[in-house]
């Protein structure tokens, strides 16, 4: 039986109670043992019409024959037989453990027969000749005592079954569980406690919970567990940080619910007499969520701040000059805007890479730093874009001074690979209240005040002017320019190959559009898109894209039957389209091109703009057979919840996770979190920005399979990328 698990011992002790309970219903069976026949029938002319089922038995042999072959509730058994006297059926009985009340009939006068039956367990002793009345009565007292003990039988299954349960689901609660008495001692703690704490519930017995605190929160658990001395009810829900045993960790956070109970304990009063004595103690419910915190702190990390720099972002940015500028309205003070921009950053980075150019910003973000009070807040805006926030200014000079500083450090050369890089930065500066009252105006205005900067020479600072909202032709100039281009044929469509780790064949691309422009040279899509986005134009130039990338699929079709797919990148207001849908459809009809080798990239800002929209345009591309890919995961300010609702294949890491892995034998932990998530998902897996074989070599130990980087290869023209695949299908 004691291998029985819980829910197993249950079962049994339920199946016993009912086994009691059927006992208790039927009619009770005697078995009447004579060695006078005379008597014998008299017993059951007497016995024999009040219910009860009468079997009988002439002599003691005959008797122990019965009660081996069946069970009884109680036996009238004569004590003097000729063969084998009424102790000796008695003694059989107790070797046998045979469970019956036994009534003990005899015509001895003597005292000894009288106490030898009682001494084996008679129920009671009647002497010969006894009255009908008395049998009848012993009869029913001893049936009623069995029904008792029957009953009390019962009553302890269903308490030990009941204590079984509970205390199976206490330990096995995923919650640790515990009582503290009026002192703060624990007095019960379930056995969660070892798996999650390693200490061992016994040994946690009678000590203190202050042994079990972490010092940090000791005073708040002081606080709050010191209610558990006052006579009265009360709840309470607190974060605790619990010591652990366990090596790996210093503690783990809990969420703690507390309940008053009461408890009685017996103390002995002044004259020896004891006395209950009821103290208020606490019962409480210990829910590990230190998981969950380094959720919480890695997703609100990446919502408020630069995974590359360790900068606020824009988003905290803001709210930090908000605050600010509250203060200085409250204050009647001033305050300062900064818009730092590090000229020819886009030259050394595509020069040099973008490993090294990352390494710049670091280095230069470092430098900018060093240059601050501790109230400023120096926040990265783009690629090398930074925003500053001057709180609490005293002078006009003081800005001068902060953009003089950052000049001056900047202009010491930067070691980088091996290579002395040299590079300047233009400051534009935006003074509240003269230069604008809200967050938009002074980033604006700072923002101009920059580009008149750069415009004008770069390597300084400018303050806003008035005149310069007057000179913003950048974004016009760019938005005509971009009309004519659509019109002469300027944009052009580039593709990156993606790369199996196994194989190392191309397995697909993403399509990257590039603008021949007239003047400028050739541009990136970062260079114009933006301004696209602002003006509408992104439409027609998505519109343009699809004609492209489908004219070129078909020509890649013409190649073999290894069919790579490609991959695309979707604007958020082309997606919010209504038609564009069967646009994409259309067109796929039109150059026969199979759903299944289209995929659409979107980043995951599109989930701050309209999500529910986006979520039905994306699943009727799904119903068409076209997959889904999350670009630049990780890098936007979106909930990990929307992964839940988008229906999302591919996964892309952002190259700015990919970058800082130098050395595989160290851990990335944000970039193990993005692996997970997708495998927890089932989703496929695409690293971006691979640029050296250690990257490469750590990131498909950690199950990655597909990458895109410049160390496979870098974006070409729809030309060289059809040479490479016909390459690819000759070998």
């Amino acid at each position: 039986m004691s291998n029985l698990s819980p829910l197993q011992w249950d079962f049994t002790l339920a199946s016993r109670g009912l086994q009691t309970t059927q006992i208790l219903h039927k009619p009770a069976k005697l078995l009447l043992v004579d060695d006078e026949p005379r008597l014998l029938q008299s017993l059951c002319d007497l016995l024999g019409n009040r219910g009860f089922i009468l079997v009988t038995a002439n002599s003691g042999t005959e008797a122990i024959e019965r009660l081996s072959s069946d069970s009884f509730d109680l036996i009238i058994l004569d004590l003097r037989m000729p063969d084998i006297s009424g102790h000796e059926v008695m003694d059989y009985m107790n070797l046998h453990q045979i469970d019956a009340n036994v009534i003990v009939t005899s015509g001895d006068v003597g005292i000894e027969a009288a106490i030898g039956a009682l001494r084996r367990g008679a129920y009671d002793y009647l002497r010969k000749p006894y009255p009908r009345e008395e049998l009848i009565k012993a009869v029913q007292n001893a049936l009623h005592q069995r029904q008792l003990e029957a009953e009390n039988k019962q009553i302890a299954g269903r308490l030990e079954s009941s204590e079984r349960i509970y205390r199976y689901l206490v330990d096995s609660s995923p919650d640790i569980i515990f009582t503290l008495d009026h002192q703060g001692k624990l007095t019960f703690v379930n056995n969660r406690i070892h798996p999650l704490l390693g200490f061992h519930a016994e040994e946690l017995i009678g000590k203190h919970y202050a042994d079990m605190v972490h010092t940090r929160d000791l005073e708040r658990a002081n606080y709050v567990f010191s209610d558990g001395q006052q006579q009265q009810r009360w709840s309470r829900n607190i974060e605790l940080r619990l010591k652990s045993r366990h090596l790996e960790e210093e503690g783990r956070v809990f969420s703690v619910e507390l309940m008053s109970v009461s408890f009685t304990t017996q103390v002995m009063r002044t004259e020896g007499i004891p006395q209950n004595l009821e103290q208020m103690g606490i019962y409480g419910v210990a829910r590990d969520i230190t998981d969950r915190k380094r959720a919480d702190e890695l997703i609100a990390y990446q919502a408020y701040y630069d995974i590359l720099t360790d900068l606020p972002n824009r988003v905290l940015f803001k709210d930090r000059l908000n605050l600010a500028l509250l203060q200085a309205k409250r204050k009647k003070g001033g305050l300062a805007v900064m818009f730092v921009d590090l000229d020819r950053f886009k030259v050394i980075n595509d020069s040099l890479g973008h490993q090294l150019g990352d390494e710049l910003l670091q280095q230069a973000t470092i430098r900018l730093k060093g240059c601050l009070r501790h109230s400023d807040t120096l926040s990265r805006f783009g690629s090398d874009e930074f925003n500053v926030v001057l709180p609490e200014l005293d002078s006009v000079q003081d800005p001068t001074r902060v953009a003089q500083a950052f000049l001056d450090a900047l202009r010491a050369p930067f070691a980088l690979g091996g290579q002395t890089v040299h590079i300047t930065a233009s400051i534009g500066v935006a003074v509240y209240p003269k230069d604008g009252e809200s967050v938009d105006e002074l980033i604006r205005n700072a923002d101009l005040a920059m580009h008149a900067k750069k415009s004008s020479g770069r390597n300084g600072y400018q303050f806003f002017e008035l005149s310069m909202l007057n000179q913003s032709f950048e974004q016009i100039s760019v938005e005509s320019g971009l009309r004519l281009a659509l019109l002469a044929g300027e944009l052009e469509m580039y593709y990156q190959p993606q790369v199996d780790a196994k194989s190392g064949k191309v397995i697909g691309a993403e399509a990257l559009m590039r603008w021949n422009h007239p003047q400028r040279g050739f541009l990136g899509a970062g260079a114009f898109l933006p301004y696209a986005e602002e003006s509408g134009l992104i439409i027609a130039i998505s519109d343009w894209m699809l004609e492209a990338v489908c004219r070129d699929l078909l020509a890649w079709n013409t190649l073999g039957a290894d069919r790579p797919y490609l991959s695309i990148n979707l604007s958020p207001h082309y997606l919010d389209r209504g038609d564009f849908y069967d646009k994409l459809k259309n067109t796929m009809e039109r150059y026969q091109i199979s759903p299944s080798q289209l995929e659409v990239e979107i980043t995951e800002n599109i989930c701050i703009r309209n999500p529910q929209a986006a979520i039905d345009q994306l699943q009727k591309l799904c119903q068409l057979g076209v997959r889904v890919a999350i670009d630049d995961f990780g890098t936007g300010y979106s909930s990990l919840a929307y992964l839940h609702r988008f229906p999302i294949h591919v996964l892309k890491i952002d190259r700015s996770f990919v970058m800082p892995i130098e050395d595989d034998t160290l851990q990335f932990p944000v970039v193990l979190a993005i692996i997970s998530i997708a495998k927890g998902l089932g989703l496929k897996l695409v690293a971006e920005g691979v640029e050296t074989e250690v990257q490469q070599r750590y990131l498909e130990q950690a199950g990655c399979q597909t990458f895109q980087g410049f160390y496979y290869h870098r974006p070409m023209p729809q030309s060289a990328l059809m040479g490479l695949l016909d390459s690819q299908r000759i070998h």
